[in-house]
């Protein structure tokens, strides 16, 4: 009897372990499927949409400054309201543009791309200051970006003789100044950080930031 008792123990034992070694393997697979990414689960496909804005955003920085639009646009800046306080011209409330997209080429190109797209955008320029230090200018914003936006930059190189923009026969295209005013640290947003005679007056940083409404 004694025998058989401990036989029956063992047994018991025994299949006790099984079981837990099978409760065990069961909740790793089961952990598993419930965090594996599949190129179906909501992450992976939400970062394919960020790589395909981030290329997109890439895509329009390129195709505007290879065109100039982007630099003439980061150069339409002055007194349009004729109120002493300078800004990009025609913007609204704020010296950025709020209400509406840029009315320069580069405005058109970003509204042509993200706007029938419901996808937000937001254009921010950063330079260096003499100091040292940088500083960001807001050129257009659409809002606070959400958690899952995408981010392109673009340097732009801005030459001493580089001179300001506005639309003084409100085609919605960027031109000279009639003065042709070169810019200088008393009538634009970025300093002069080079005193030499480079000819370079500053290097723009140029950001898109962009995400689904």
């Amino acid at each position: 009897m004694t025998r058989r008792r401990k036989s029956d123990r063992g047994q018991a034992h025994t299949l006790e372990a099984v079981m837990s070694a099978l409760i065990l393997i069961t909740s790793v697979i089961f952990a598993l499927q419930v965090t594996a990414v599949t190129p179906l689960s909501a992450s992976t496909s939400s970062q394919h949409i960020e790589n395909q804005q981030q290329a997109t955003a890439e895509g329009l920085l390129t195709a505007a400054a290879d065109s100039g639009a982007l630099e003439r646009t980061l150069l339409f800046w002055g007194d349009s309201d004729d109120d002493g306080d300078d800004e990009f011209r025609g913007a609204t409330n704020e010296e950025y543009y709020t209400a509406g997209y840029p009315p320069t080429e580069f405005g058109r190109m970003l509204e042509t791309t993200f706007g029938d797209q419901s996808v937000a955008a937001n254009v921010y320029v950063r330079y260096h200051t003499d100091g040292g230090g940088e500083r960001r200018q807001r050129l257009f914003y659409q809002g606070e970006p959400s958690d899952n936006a995408a981010t392109a930059t673009q340097l732009v190189t801005l030459y001493d003789d580089a001179v300001l923009y506005d639309d003084a026969d409100g085609d919605e295209v960027a031109e000279p100044t009639d003065s042709e005013t070169q810019i200088n640290e008393n009538n634009f947003y970025a300093e002069d950080i080079d005193g030499t005679d480079s000819g370079v007056y500053t290097v723009l940083r140029v950001e898109v930031v962009v995400w689904r409404m």
